[in-house]
């Protein structure tokens, strides 16, 4: 299989890790020779309520013994995305009260960027630094990485940037700046959080003129930061949320939610302001509505926290010079990225799934799944502590 992985399969990258997977249970994935790995990354953070989660996988079964995809989005009432949307926006701030669904946080990206400009009638759009919010023309004009995009030039015009918790920096968000989109927490960057109030001050700046707030919670929404949504943690409603990734408890969904006044415009001049064709997939919708009930009605996101603290006080190390982030979405960060690659690769050896960050090379991505037990992540602290000595006392001799 892995011969014809690599023939028939596109790559994104010269090497890939090339597990052979046979099956996935709780928090584990096992290769087709029946190893166990320890699953600490969470297909990227998509995985919120764990390997096929009984939940999840009963939801979509039932449906697809109903109907699978029957009209384009937006046409036909289909329950699975009705009652989905209608439960997300009652866990969500009276000004976010229509969601549109598509099928990737990337797409979910452009419909919030055109919504911006169709709201504001202006053309600029400002973004931060080390900023990822996906990798289609329109997504990557915000992405505030050069390397991985000048390639691809020209993108979307009229794009600035800003420094993330500069605020100096916002005085370039002007009444030309039809939106500003940032993540609640950056997670290519290093998870690195808002400090001093910065993203309260950014929805103090958009809100002085006139320009619209993106929050990108992709990765930090869906109870990973112990919150249902990272901005909940850092006093500042916006005007578009941008959502994702752990949304669907595994399957491939995005969605951006705004007012209806806001919403209601991509509806008229023009039609079809945006439109998609799967989007609000009734399958994936209850996916979706499942993933929601499971983290809203059980105690996942205050424990996400207590797993946070678990975390912290096991992962101490003279080679970890850090641990970024908030809840179950943690960068532990030691000197280099070289140590990084190799802590990475040999925990994968001993059974233990970590990864990388998008930008920040020195950083080990720790974003298991919601539902992951104590004693999973102590097995799982004790393979990187276990490696981290073996990598130490290699330097030593």
């Amino acid at each position: 299989m892995l011969n014809d992985f690599l023939k028939y399969q596109a790559q994104t990258s010269p090497y890939p890790l090339g597990m052979e997977v046979s099956h996935a249970d709780g928090s584990y994935i096992y290769d087709v020779n029946g190893k166990p790995f320890l699953d600490f990354v969470a297909g990227v953070s998509a995985v919120s309520v764990g390997h096929r989660n009984p939940r999840v996988n009963d939801a979509i079964k039932a449906q697809l013994d109903k109907y699978s995809h029957v009209m384009v989005y937006g046409e036909y009432a289909q329950d699975p995305a009705v009652a989905y949307c209608k439960m997300l926006v009652s866990h969500l701030p009276a000004t976010l009260d229509k969601v549109y669904l598509v099928n990737s946080g990337t797409e979910a990206t452009e419909g919030a960027l055109k919504l911006a400009r169709r709201v504001t009638g202006r053309s600029q759009l400002v973004s931060c630094h080390n900023a990822y919010h996906g990798n289609t023309m329109g997504s990557m004009s915000v992405m505030g990485f050069e390397e991985r995009k000048q390639i691809f030039r020209p993108l979307v015009p009229d794009v600035d940037f800003i420094n993330f918790n500069s605020e100096a920096d916002l005085q370039k968000i002007t009444h030309k700046t039809a939106g500003v989109i940032l993540e609640s927490i950056q997670g290519g960057a290093g998870f690195i959080q808002p400090e001093n109030g910065f993203l309260r001050k950014v929805r103090e700046r958009c809100s002085e003129v006139g320009a619209i707030l993106i929050v990108d919670e992709i990765q930090p929404g869906f109870g990973r930061t112990g919150k249902l949504f990272g901005f909940e943690n850092y006093d500042a409603v916006p005007d578009v949320i941008i959502i994702g990734k752990g949304m669907g408890g595994g399957m491939p969904v995005g969605g951006f939610v705004a007012s209806s006044k806001m919403m209601d415009l991509l509806s008229h001049d023009p039609k079809l302001g945006h439109i998609t064709t799967f989007g609000g997939h009734p399958v994936i919708a209850a996916a979706c509505l499942a993933t929601l009930r499971e983290i809203t009605e059980t105690g996942l996101m205050p424990q996400a926290l207590e797993k946070e603290t678990l975390i912290r006080s096991l992962l101490v190390h003279p080679l970890i010079t850090e641990i970024r982030g908030k809840g179950l979405m943690l960068a532990a960060m030691t000197p280099s990225a070289e140590m990084t690659n190799r802590v990475i690769l040999r925990c994968q050896e001993k059974g233990l799934i970590l990864f990388w960050l998008l930008f920040e090379g020195r950083a080990i991505r720790i974003t298991p799944p919601l539902t992951i037990s104590e004693a999973e992540i102590r097995k799982g602290c004790a393979i990187i502590l276990d490696t981290l000595d073996e990598i130490m006392n290699d330097v030593v001799n």
